[in-house]
């Protein structure tokens, strides 16, 4: 029994552990001008209720990152939600000591990039105020259409994140992202 409770907590350990270390994980090579300009949100899951909007009414959301001064980005989002296309628009600061942008004025407590080659990002978006935190994983891609394996690498993050009942790919109607073309 002692040694069951063991291996069991060992396991817990080394789960947390390795979470811990996988995300969040910004490269620090990323280049941010590289990475500006407009997105379309093509996937997203997230544990926040009540965001989405019906199935017959998801479109694709879009996102435009700009580097807005040293240490700031300015991030605009776009999103088909319950009553209608919504969009909001943020600076975030990179936090000092970890590899993030926040605005916690806003409730946004992290803004990751876990990966990217430049024609798709994997972002990662902690939320959150007076308790209540939620989580969600959008995947960005240049053009309103991903990879098979850029899906993956989502799907995969999505289980790590223990998000996988809350994934979905969103339809190819653009007509909500193309609100907030620069």
């Amino acid at each position: 029994m002692k040694l069951e409770m063991a291996l069991a907590t060992a396991l817990v350990l080394a789960v947390v552990s390795w979470t811990q270390e996988f995300f969040p994980k910004e490269a620090h090579t990323l280049n941010w001008g590289k990475f500006s300009g407009f997105w379309y949100i093509i996937a997203i899951a997230t544990d926040t209720q009540g965001f989405l909007p019906a199935k017959d009414k998801r479109k694709l959301g879009a996102s435009v990152v700009k580097v807005h001064k040293t240490g700031q980005l300015k991030v605009v989002i776009a999103f088909s939600r319950p009553k209608g296309c919504q969009s909001m628009e943020t600076i975030l600061k990179k936090d000092r000591k970890k590899p993030v942008f926040r605005n916690t004025l806003k409730g946004i407590k992290g803004f990751h990039v876990l990966s990217t080659d430049y024609t798709y990002g994997l972002v990662y978006l902690r939320l959150g105020r007076a308790g209540n935190n939620y989580k969600s994983l959008l995947l960005f891609n240049r053009q309103n259409i991903s990879s098979f394996l850029s899906l993956r690498e989502f799907l995969d993050t999505c289980h790590i994140l223990q998000l996988t009942n809350q994934a979905t790919i969103l339809p190819k109607d653009d007509s909500c992202a193309h609100t907030i073309l620069p």
